[in-house]
């Protein structure tokens, strides 16, 4: 890697390296060279858990509402591979990633390598400058995502904003049909689907008829394009964690 290419990295990512070798072997791919430890296979395993200890830390101090459970499976969305790798894309990232000769044309450049390169980066921040350093970094590249979850707990009532916007464009009052329902009574979960001028949106699940609506409407409220798609990746993965939780719940209750 070049001088300029250093140079572009650190204005995209906003933090200028007191140890540019780190930089190095942050956009360093196993493939591209002999010895892995030359690498960025340790700082993605560093980078990791710092990405996780600052999202935790965030979400606990900005939803005081919300339990345990709930704040695991938004965090569990905000540092999955999917979202890591979303956020390097935005970023564009993987151009500058060093790897193989076989790799360069790879569907993985956009994918898992480029999830584990945003790790790297923030392990390496972290190195050069410390904690405080790698916190800032987070919270900046991911705020959109934090700040659409804000969003959903401000707004609140998708189920209105979706009224609103289809009495407006197109004459109609949304529809909500009940698609499924597993589960033992204790602890059933539901799938719905809003239905707007006759066009079904995709459907959500909830662990009550009134949350799986609303999340119903999220995800037409997405699809519509009056919600950002950002955050859609998310709201989809909570749905079908409530969906795999519903078929674990029936087979529990039919053995």
């Amino acid at each position: 890697m070049d001088e300029e290419a250093a140079r572009q990295i650190e204005q995209v990512i906003g933090y200028k390296f007191s140890n540019r070798n780190l930089l190095y072997k942050a956009f360093t791919h196993s493939s591209a060279v002999d010895n892995r430890f030359l690498s960025n296979e340790r700082l993605e395993f560093f980078g990791d858990s710092v990405l996780a200890v600052v999202i935790c830390q965030t979400l606990f101090e900005r939803f005081p509402g919300y339990l345990e459970g709930d704040l695991t499976k938004i965090k569990s969305m905000l540092v999955s591979r999917r979202t890591c790798a979303q956020v390097a894309k935005q970023l564009g990232l993987q151009k500058f990633l060093k790897v193989g000769k076989g790799m360069v044309s790879s569907r993985a450049l956009s994918g898992s390598l480029a999830a584990g390169l945003l790790e790297a980066v923030i392990a390496a921040i972290h190195i050069d400058s410390g904690y405080k350093a790698a916190h800032s970094f987070i919270l900046r590249i991911f705020a959109s995502l934090i700040d659409q979850v804000d969003a959903e707990q401000a707004q609140g009532n998708f189920k209105s904003l979706l009224q609103q916007h289809a009495q407006q464009q197109f004459n109609a009052t949304p529809v909500y049909e009940l698609l499924d329902e597993k589960g033992p009574d204790h602890d059933k979960c539901f799938e719905a689907e809003a239905v707007v001028a006759e066009h079904h949106f995709p459907s959500a699940w909830g662990t009550n008829k009134k949350e799986a609506e609303q999340k119903a409407a999220f995800n037409a409220l997405v699809e519509l394009g009056i919600l950002e798609g950002a955050f859609a990746d998310i709201e989809v993965g909570l749905s079908s964690v409530e969906g795999r939780k519903g078929e674990k719940s029936s087979q529990t209750q039919k053995a």
